[in-house]
Formats: C-alpha cells, structure tokens, sequence
C-alpha cells in the first residue's frame, strides 16, 4: 500500500470508531442546521479533527480541505475530506454512512479510502495501480444494458433550481432501468458502482468531499465518471455520473435528453 494511502486508511479508521462509539448513544447528540437539510453534530466536527491530526502528523506541509473546516494551508498536496457522509442517516439510526479521504497532487486525486465502519467495508484505490475492498480488486459490473442495471442517485436536498429536471430525469430511469435506489450518502454509492453493487450513479450538487475519492475509486475500477453532460468537470460541477462503460452510455444518453 503507498504510505500516503496507508495514512489515509489510519485516518479513516480513526474517525470511524469515534462515528461508531457515538452512534451507541445517539440521543444525546446536538445536531446543528448548516443550512436546508444540511446538518453537523459534534461527532462530524470530531471525526475531522482526527483525521487532520493523523494526516498532518505524517504531512505537515500538506494543505486540507474539509467538509467542516474549510480550507486550510496551501500545497501541491490537498486532503479533501468528508468526516461522516451520510450525517442525516447517522443521525436518524440508519446504517448507510461512511468516512471519505481523497488525496489530490496537482489538481490530479491520486489516493482514495472510503471506509463504511458499519459493515466494516474498506474501499481504496492508488491512480494506476487499482481499486480495492479490503485487499481484495474490485471491478465494476459485466452489466451492459440499462434495462438490466440498478442504478444509484441522491434527490437534491439543499438546493431545489434542478429539482424538475432532476425529477423528469428520474422519471424516465425509473421506467428503463433494472431499479433505482436512494440509500443517502454518495461516497457509498460510488463505492458500490466500483464494486458491481450499483451498474450506475447519478446526482445533482455534490461538493468535492462527496465524490473525489469515490470518482477515483470508480475509475481505477474500470468505471467511466462524468458530469452530466459527460465531461470531466464533475469536481468543479457537483454534477456527477459513472457506471460500467455500456451502462454509462446509455445514461448519459437519457440525461441528456433533460438538460437545458
């Protein structure tokens, strides 16, 4: 394992077992309203906390951009980090939440951890050299048709301007794909696709900490990630698709369709 990622991986079992020991005793967590449907407790501020301490521990020159803390430092080397995505589901009991550490070197994410502390489910990847769960390589699906596919997608939750389109594009996937499914944390959901889980993955308005290390995870795997429009600004847009290459074609085909 490169030592960078082997950090991250530290990091991220770090912060999950002070997500998991909180989630014994839920009724006594704060929740604060960051804005419409987007919170923060004490346990996301804490479970960032442990990861910017192991990463600067091991590289203090390295600059962090968190979820909670913001931007910090400056560098060639940026830790992006989302210390417990899928918070509104940690929070209500669910277990479908997850700790996501990317690493990106000019502008290029080269090392990826998402780790689900629930199922004890250990997602990573090294650009060019492959992405693993817990060791062992994962691929994306052999799934080629999306009649055939069950696809993973988050609703808009904070901002509502694409909500008809997001809704008309739902629509026409609930009707022509295999399944569509909405479990709520997608770092998670491009795990899955990079697994053979999920054939496909699409949403709306996610933030880098949502997708930069899942988009790697997929992409070492064999998947195809965009924006919506298929092009590769997905970070800058929020916007996001991915799937194995036959599925991905066809998505991107019926989103197309709805995209003004």
């Amino acid at each position: 394992m490169h030592p960078m990622l082997n950090t991250a991986v530290r990091a991220a079992r770090r912060a999950a077992a002070i997500i998991q020991r909180a989630s014994n005793n839920l009724d006594h967590i704060t929740p604060e309203k960051k804005g419409h449907n987007d919170f923060v407790s004490e346990v996301d501020r804490a479970a960032e906390n442990a990861i910017i301490e192991t990463i600067l521990e091991a590289y203090p020159s390295h600059a962090i951009l968190a979820e909670e803390s913001g931007s910090r430092g400056k560098s060639d080397y940026v830790w992006i980090i989302d210390p417990l995505d899928g918070t509104t589901n940690f929070l209500h009991g669910v277990p479908q939440y997850a700790v996501s550490i990317a690493l990106e070197h000019k502008g290029v994410i080269t090392q990826a951890v998402i780790y689900d502390p629930n199922h004890n489910d250990l997602f990573t990847a090294t650009r060019g050299v492959g992405a693993f769960l817990n060791d062992r390589r994962i691929r994306v699906s052999k799934v080629r048709e999306l009649s055939d596919a069950l696809v993973g997608t988050g609703f808009p939750y904070t901002r509502f301007d694409n909500l008809e389109t997001y809704l008309n594009i739902f629509r026409d996937m609930a009707q022509k794909a295999g399944g569509v499914r909405r479990p709520g944390a997608a770092s998670l959901d491009l795990a899955w696709v990079a697994c053979g889980r999920f054939d496909g993955f699409f949403e709306f308005d996610l933030k880098p900490h949502d997708i930069a290390a899942g988009s790697l995870i997929v992409q070492e795997a064999g998947g195809l990630v965009t924006d919506l429009n298929g092009e590769e600004k997905f970070m800058e847009s929020g916007d996001i698709l991915c799937g194995t290459p036959k599925v991905f074609g066809q998505m991107l085909q019926l989103i197309r369709g709805h995209l003004k």
